[in-house]
């Protein structure tokens, strides 16, 4: 008879909800757990992309190069627009942002996708996000070879301090986290997120200064360009590379800020309506 008490007092315990880990931790250690799932996610990411690609990888060289020379020509040419080594000026701005759009967008993407899945067996939610991280990661380091390329072809004098640029890539890439994570839970419950965000994408690639430098906008709007925190990211990526310097502590510091800031606010947000999403997608 004590036995029996002994073990319905260890089975209360055992089910306790009140002693499961806060939604972020939990579904942190799911991650940890499903790494094989995530790698799996990207791996299919990738050769989908290229499979039926007559081009296949070198496509993901060859885009920001046509875009570059387009941009080259019209600026150069048509609106008489100086920088020195444009090209590689312009390559580092769109390797950025073709990183943070592909990224996001492909997190909010996943994860609509992803509502038979969830309805049928059980994977840690945040698995899309993460996966379309790592795919954007690939992708990004693929693209930096035309970038050093057309560095090389141009005499731009590297330093080293191209070597931080990693840590650039790795806060940007955290910050494209946590923002996906937070477009993921919009778009579950608003069905039109994803064109509106598209429209928001288009908006701001113009109020970023990627094809142009931050000298051409009017002094008395530079405050408006503090305020868009892929300038941010922008700036400790490019200037290694671009300039030849390791930027200011300030960009490092509000890039640090902006990128562990929005993780959290993301993994807030997506852990605290996780249990929605499988009956809402």
């Amino acid at each position: 008879m004590n036995s029996l008490k002994t073990q319905s007092v260890q089975s209360d315990e055992f089910f306790d909800s009140s002693r499961r880990p806060a939604p972020v931790v939990e579904e942190s250690l799911a991650l940890i757990k499903y790494r094989e799932l995530v790698r799996q996610f990207v791996s299919r990411s990738i050769k989908t992309r290229y499979k039926r690609s007559v081009l296949g990888v070198f496509w993901t060289l060859l885009n920001p190069l046509l875009t570059m020379i387009v941009l080259t020509i019209i600026f150069s040419q048509v609106f008489r627009f100086s920088v020195e080594n444009y090209p590689v000026y312009v390559l580092c701005g769109l390797v950025v942002w073709n990183f943070y759009s592909n990224a996001t967008t492909g997190a909010m993407s996943d994860m609509l996708w992803s509502g038979n899945l969830l309805g049928r067996i059980y994977v840690p939610k945040s698995v899309f996000a993460v996966s379309a991280i790592g795919t954007g990661l690939i992708n990004l380091l693929i693209s930096l070879i035309p970038v050093f390329l057309i560095a090389l072809i141009l005499k731009v004098q590297i330093t080293p301090a191209i070597f931080v640029m990693p840590f650039s890539i790795l806060l940007l890439a955290i910050f494209s986290l946590g923002f996906g994570l937070t477009l993921s839970t919009a778009a579950v419950f608003f069905g039109d997120m994803e064109p509106v965000y598209n429209v928001l994408l288009m908006i701001w690639f113009y109020a970023t200064p990627i094809i142009y430098p931050v000298d051409v906008i009017p002094e008395q709007f530079h405050w408006l360009i503090r305020f868009n925190p892929l300038y941010y990211f922008l700036t400790i990526f490019r200037d290694p590379l671009y300039n030849g310097t390791i930027p200011e502590p300030v960009f490092w510091i509000v890039s640090s800020v902006l990128a562990f800031g929005m993780l959290a606010v993301g993994a807030y947000i997506f852990t605290s309506r996780s249990n929605e999403y499988a009956y809402r997608i």
